[in-house]
């Protein structure tokens, strides 16, 4: 019997949520202490799952399996794919890294931990489900902790709004994708939710053209899906940096992970019929996205809008439906969850000491911050698409598989990153280069060795992957193969 690693990356930070919750408020220190040892022995365990891994091994690996409600069909049944192991992996990096820049939280400590790890355990719940219940569980867990972390530590003037908006938006998209799970498990005629069961259950092609887009979705709104985006870029700039990192960079490939794995692979006939409108909407994230972005005055709001865009590249990756666009896609969300979680990481760290995030107000910060700025023109050019980075890797195999399906697709994407690195260009120059403002010459600051480690951790990542992409393209490559099986090749 091998050791429950799955359960335990996805209990550790719930227990240590409610230690958190009933340790005295005053004992600051010890509330650090605990909350970045579950964050760094998450990491570690996904470390572990992701080195031992068989990219080799056709199926499901890790396998863990408890009957809970035998009479509704319902069993906690949780097991991996070369797909689910990378997210799992971003999920471990950011959730340690929110502890980190999150270390001089004063304002109600303990909650603000304990609800980070409410987060953790949610994000894990959803990439390790193969109970179709359990995923929608978990991914509901999720609602409550990113509700009151943006309306309680989240930026003064908008996080009632930001907060609000973003709770409605994602209760919408769950209430469609509750309905498109209830439709599949009566649909089946199995009375089970697992989900290596229904994946055979034949539904009818006229259920699946039906249910679809009811699924995709509603687990795609937390996708960003255009045009039930707007949530985003209100809800990254409204919560607190470690917030914005998780909601940005692993929450959105929560939901667009659901509406993989239950939209196309539990209803392939239905995504064969439905990818012309997947690749529309996609296209508009990816360019509307870039073009929004390109005009904001606000530094958040500009990754905000970003992330938008970038999330489109995963759609329409999605809606190829043939190998390089899965594989790309895959690769796109681990990429772009790295990349979103490191801009979010600088934006809070400029913010910190500048109090300021108008673009105008900025400027010349490389002489004051100068890890600061290396790790955004990084993830800048990650941002863009260069060779050599994670981005690239990511981004390549997208095009390749959308042209082989719409060539104007592909073309109308790529201006999309032709005006990321427009933006980009035209952020780092004014934020970082140019003249240091006077009211910054004495007030502003380095940042910290734990900011050094967030930075040179998820910097480290981008580029290691974009120089050595088969550190995960294989296992990539493994979990679209089943996917590919599904649609009947692809």
């Amino acid at each position: 019997m091998h050791f429950p690693i799955l359960s335990a990356l996805i209990f550790i930070p719930l227990v240590a949520g409610v230690l958190l919750l009933i340790l005295p408020a005053d004992r600051k220190n010890l509330l650090r202490a605990v909350a970045l040892a579950a964050a760094s022995l998450m990491l570690v365990l996904a470390a572990v799952l992701y080195l031992s891994f068989r990219p080799e091994v056709v199926g499901y690996q890790f396998l863990e399996r408890v009957d809970w409600l035998p009479a509704l069909g319902i069993s906690y049944y949780v097991g991996v794919d070369g797909i689910s192991v990378p997210l799992i992996m971003l999920a471990a990096l950011v959730v340690f890294c929110g502890v980190l820049v999150s270390w001089n939280i004063s304002e109600r400590q303990r909650e603000y931990f304990a609800y980070l790890m409410f987060l953790g355990a949610s994000v894990v719940g959803v990439f390790a489900s193969l109970d179709l219940f359990m995923l929608f569980f978990f991914f509901e867990l999720a609602v409550f902790p990113k509700f009151l972390m943006i309306v309680l530590w989240g930026y003064p003037k908008t996080r009632s709004y930001g907060g609000m908006k973003l709770t409605l938006y994602l209760y919408l998209g769950s209430v469609l994708a509750l309905v498109g799970a209830l439709a599949i498990y009566f649909g089946a005629g199995m009375r089970t939710f697992d989900m290596l069961a229904l994946e055979q259950a034949g539904f009818a092609i006229g259920f699946q053209r039906i249910w679809f887009p009811v699924v995709f979705i509603g687990f795609g709104i937390l996708a960003g899906i255009f045009p039930l985006h707007n949530w985003a870029p209100d809800g990254h700039v409204a919560a607190p940096t470690a917030v914005s990192m998780l909601l940005a960079g692993v929450e959105m490939k929560v939901g667009a992970f659901a509406a993989l794995r239950v939209g196309i692979m539990l209803l392939p006939e239905g995504a064969r019929s439905w990818a012309w409108l997947i690749l529309i909407l996609g296209t508009i994230n990816v360019v509307y996205g870039a073009f929004i972005a390109m005009i904001q005055k606000d530094f958040k709001y500009v990754i905000g809008y970003s992330s938008v865009s970038h999330m489109g590249l995963v759609l329409i990756g999605f809606a190829s439906l043939n190998r390089q666009g899965l594989v790309g896609a895959g690769m796109q969300m681990f990429s772009h969850g790295i990349m979103t979680a490191l801009f979010f990481a600088i934006v809070g760290m400029v913010y910190d000491r500048t109090h300021d995030r108008e673009i105008a107000n900025l400027g010349g910060l490389v002489r004051k911050m100068p890890w600061a700025a290396v790790g955004f023109i990084i993830a800048g050019l990650v941002s863009m698409g260069m060779p050599g980075f994670s981005g690239f890797v990511a981004e390549f195999p997208i095009f390749m598989g959308v042209w082989r399906v719409a060539p104007p697709v592909a073309i109308i994407a790529i201006i999309g990153v032709l005006v990321t690195a427009a933006y980009i260009f035209v952020v780092v120059r004014r934020v970082f280069f140019g003249e240091l403002p006077s009211k910054f010459e004495q007030s502003v600051g380095d940042i910290t060795i734990r900011d050094k480690i967030v930075i040179a951790l998820l910097a480290g990542w981008m580029v290691a992957l974009g120089l050595f992409p088969s550190i995960m393209t294989p296992m990539m490559e493994s979990g679209v193969d089943h996917i590919l099986a599904l649609l009947g090749g692809g």
